[in-house]
């Protein structure tokens, strides 16, 4: 029988349509590389990007040249740009402002054919060191209240290029996901003088039929109400509302989990595309004693159609005690 379930942050309602018996094979997805072509990412081709802003390893040369493990530039082509004042205006019931924010490119390898899945942890703390570096440098900005850091990995989940990257966007206003995230965990917090991600957590690892993987310092799990089969969160099992706050040993454990987190999801599912996105505190904001940074990983497995776009429901096929045993069942 299909079940309905409560999102317990969001209030979000998911059903669970188990009668559908998916299993990791039912999710084939074929590899949608292209090889060939000429790549702005690569080393050597560094002239063809904007102005790099951070970058990684590069012992010696000029500015924008090779011989680097990572590089952080504008994207060419913005969703918001950076220059000019946000103008705020209203017309009659209606507000607009100027696009104004940042939209930059992490180029996570200098390798065309590195997957982000398969780099050392010791590499992909890169990215995550990148992370860090650029929000605290972009929450300089006070025209900036938040940034979101994401990665689409495959076409079905957006990327356009096939080299590794992941992207920033710093935006003016608080995106309406991270404010209803906020308003549910403090509506949480504000009855029971606890925080609900770490309730989260603490019953998943009691209960140990969700929990996917775990080290010294984080947890992965399947979340109770997925909006998709495989979805994933990784959390600090240590209370923290900033991801920026984090210090370079966390971020090392961080690496470790979301390794062996992908290569799981790889294991289960090749190629699976997918969506990851930073779920943190907005700028300037401090420690909030009712918020828990984490990143959710949102494999793009099944579809979203009418149903799901005048309900604001998702539809799984797959329990989550499911997803995560065979998660966990995987040889690594």
């Amino acid at each position: 029988m299909p079940e309905l379930r409560k999102d317990p942050i969001l209030g979000r309602w998911i059903i669970i349509a188990e009668e559908r018996g998916k299993r990791p094979t039912d999710f084939l997805v074929e590899e949608s590389k292209v090889k060939g072509g000429f790549c702005p990412l690569c080393p050597g081709n560094e002239k063809t990007t904007p102005d790099e802003v951070l970058v990684y390893g590069r012992q010696w040369g000029d500015p924008n040249s090779s011989g680097w493990k990572l590089r952080v530039v504008p994207n060419k082509y913005p969703a918001l740009i950076i220059e000019g004042n946000l103008d705020k205006q209203g017309e009659g019931l209606y507000d607009r402002m100027n696009g104004i924010g940042a939209h930059e490119v992490i180029i996570e390898t200098p390798n065309h054919d590195d997957r982000f899945t398969y780099l050392p942890p010791q590499d992909m703390l890169l990215t995550f060191l990148a992370f860090r570096d650029r929000i605290l440098d972009l929450a300089k900005d006070s025209r900036f209240n938040y940034v979101v850091a994401f990665k689409n990995y495959g076409k079905a989940a957006g990327a356009s290029l096939e080299h590794s990257h992941s992207q920033l966007v710093a935006l003016p206003i608080l995106p309406r996901m991270v404010t209803a995230e906020l308003e549910g965990s403090l509506s949480y917090y504000k009855y029971k003088d606890r925080c609900i991600f770490c309730d989260i957590i603490r019953q998943e690892m009691q209960q140990n039929i969700r929990l996917v993987c775990e080290n010294d310092h984080f947890v992965t799990l399947t979340p109770f109400a997925p909006r998709s089969p495989f979805e994933m969160w990784i959390l600090p099992k240590r209370h923290h509302s900033s991801f920026v706050a984090q210090d370079d040993r966390s971020l090392i454990a961080l690496a470790e989990i979301f390794s062996e987190t992908l290569r799981r999801l790889d294991a289960c599912i090749p190629h699976a595309p997918y969506n990851f996105v930073l779920h943190t505190q907005p700028l300037r904001s401090g420690s909030l004693d009712y918020y828990h940074w984490h990143f959710e990983i949102v494999p793009k497995l099944t579809s979203i159609a009418g149903f799901e776009w005048g309900t604001g429901f998702y539809i799984n096929p797959m329990p989550p005690e499911d997803t995560c045993r065979f998660l966990r069942e995987v040889t690594l």
